[in-house]
C-alpha cells in the first residue's frame, strides 16, 4: 500500500491528506472543484479550507476521479455524507476489483437510515464489503494538520483488514486503533454530532459546566443504547469514537455542530446560520435520521429528539430543555 487516494478537500480530507502523506510515496487528493484543485497545485496549501497548512510534496491535487483513484490500492474518502452516494457512483468505474475502500465520513443517510460503511456497499456492490474499514474518533482538522498527538480507530468486520490499514497510516504523531464494532463506531462517529449541537445550545444561553456534563453525560447514554439495539457493542461507545469524539466535539471551540448550537441560542434560525457556514455541519442532517431511528427502533433518544424539536419544529431552546427536565423520573 504505497498510494493513498483521498477523496474529499475540505478540511478533514485536506488533514488527512498532508498527515498520511509521509507514510505513502504518492497520495492524490481529489477537490470537487477543478479551480480548487489547480489552485492547491499552485500555492502548495488549501486556502480555502485549511489555511496556513503546506501540502507535503507527495500530495497531488486532482479535479479527476479517474486521476485520483489510477492505480491507488487504498481509497480514503472524507466527503460530507449527504455527497458520498453521489460520489461513490462516480468513483465506481474507476475502482480497481481489490481496492481497500475506508471511510472517514461521519454521518447516517436520511431516507434510507444507512451507516457509511452500509452505504458504500450498497452504491458499489457487496463484493466490496469485506475490504471496507472506518476510520473515526477524536480530531479536529487544524490540529491533524498541525501534527499534534491524536488517537484515531480503524474498524472493519475483517480483522486483518483493520490491522493492514492500522500499520499503513499509524504514525509519531496519529496513532490507530483497530475494533471490529463497525456499527458501534459508526453510530457514536454519527449521533454526537447531533449530541454536541445540544451542548452548544447550553453554553450559548449561558449555562455552567453542570448542564453541559449533565447533557454530554446522558448524550452518551443515548448513543450506547442505539449502537446496542443496532448489534453494536456498550464498551465501544466508552472509547475513541464514541466517548472521547463526543467530549471533543461537545466542548471544542473548533467544532462546527457546537457552534451551530451556540448560535441557536442567541436567536438566529437554521437556515441563516447554515448559510452562513463554508464547510457543513453533520448533525444538522444527522439529527433527522436520529430522529427516525428512534422510532424505527423503539430507543428512547430524549436529547436527540429534542435537537430535533428545536432544528425543524421551531420550538424554543430554552422550553427544549425545560422539557428535558421535566420528563418523568427514572433510573440511571
Amino acid at each position: 500500500m504505497n498510494q493513498l487516494a483521498v477523496i474529499g478537500s475540505g478540511s478533514w480530507g485536506t488533514a488527512l491528506a498532508i498527515a498520511l502523506a509521509p507514510r505513502f510515496d504518492r497520495l492524490t487528493l481529489w477537490a470537487r472543484h477543478a479551480e480548487l484543485a489547480h489552485e492547491m497545485a499552485r500555492t502548495r496549501e488549501n486556502r480555502r479550507y485549511l489555511s496556513g497548512f503546506a501540502l507535503p510534496s507527495q500530495v497531488e491535487p486532482t479535479a479527476s476521479l479517474a486521476a485520483a483513484v489510477d492505480g491507488a490500492p487504498l481509497v480514503l474518502t472524507a466527503i460530507p455524507s449527504r455527497y458520498l452516494r453521489a460520489e461513490c457512483r462516480a468513483l465506481a468505474p474507476f475502482l480497481s476489483p481489490d481496492v481497500v475502500f475506508v471511510s472517514a465520513t461521519k454521518g447516517i443517510e436520511t431516507g434510507t437510515l444507512l451507516r457509511m460503511s452500509e452505504l458504500i456497499e450498497d452504491t458499489l456492490g457487496s463484493q466490496l464489503a469485506p475490504r471496507v474499514a472506518v476510520l473515526s474518533g477524536p480530531t479536529f482538522a487544524k490540529e491533524i494538520a498541525a501534527g499534534e498527538p491524536a488517537a484515531v480507530v480503524i474498524a472493519s468486520a475483517d480483522p486483518e483488514l483493520a490491522s493492514r490499514v492500522q500499520l499503513a497510516f499509524s504514525g509519531p504523531a496519529l496513532r490507530f486503533y483497530t475494533s471490529r464494532d463497525v456499527v458501534g463506531v459508526e453510530i457514536g462517529a454519527a449521533l454526537k454530532n447531533v449530541i454536541a449541537i445540544g451542548a452548544g445550545i447550553c453554553q450559548g444561553l449561558g449555562l455552567g459546566g453542570n448542564s453541559v456534563a449533565a447533557l454530554v453525560t446522558r448524550g452518551l447514554a443515548e448513543l450506547t443504547r442505539l449502537a446496542v439495539a443496532l448489534g453494536g457493542e456498550a464498551r465501544t461507545l466508552a472509547g475513541l469514537a464514541g466517548l472521547g469524539d463526543l467530549v471533543l466535539t461537545s466542548t471544542g471551540d473548533l467544532s462546527r455542530n457546537r457552534y451551530v448550537g451556540l448560535q441557536l441560542a442567541q436567536g438566529r434560525t437554521l437556515a441563516d446560520i447554515v448559510a452562513g457556514m463554508d464547510q457543513i455541519a453533520e448533525g444538522v442532517d444527522t439529527c433527522k435520521a436520529a430522529h427516525e431511528l428512534a422510532q424505527t427502533t423503539g430507543v428512547d433518544m430524549p436529547i436527540s429528539e429534542a435537537m430535533y424539536e428545536i432544528l425543524y419544529l421551531s420550538k424554543p431552546v430554552r422550553q427544549a430543555i425545560r422539557d428535558l427536565m421535566e420528563r418523568p423520573l427514572t433510573n440511571e
